[in-house]
């Protein structure tokens, strides 16, 4: 705290500690919808490669199919990462907020003390 300022008994939250974490959340959604994307993909691609050559595609199909999983499940993956980021974001917010509250009220209570002693 700074000398002369003053705050009321209740102190409030200030806007920037309620930020959302727009661009994560919507990186979050755009790996999403790129996995399921990618699954629709396969799904495409085993249908019109099973159409045109028959059972003689399904060893290539079976090595696709592995690879567009993987990349699919990885960014699914991703996605929950990034959740998983913004979550720690509010976490270290509200330690922030509450370090903040427990220093206010330790000034508050050393300066009853010093005045008392005065």
């Amino acid at each position: 705290m700074k000398e002369g300022d003053k705050r009321g008994e209740e102190e409030e939250v200030r806007n920037e500690d309620l930020e959302p974490y727009v661009t994560l959340r919507y990186i979050a959604r755009l790996f999403k919808i790129l996995a399921i994307l990618m699954a629709v993909m396969l799904i495409g691609e085993v249908v019109t490669g099973l159409v045109t050559e028959g059972q003689a595609a399904l060893i290539t199909l079976l090595g696709e199919a592995t690879r567009l999983l993987v990349l699919a499940g990885l960014m699914w993956g991703g996605g929950d990462i990034t959740l998983l980021l913004i979550d720690a974001g509010h976490d270290v917010r509200v330690a922030r907020i509450l370090l903040g509250r427990i220093n206010a009220e330790l000034h508050r209570r050393g300066q009853e003390t010093h005045d008392r002693a005065a």
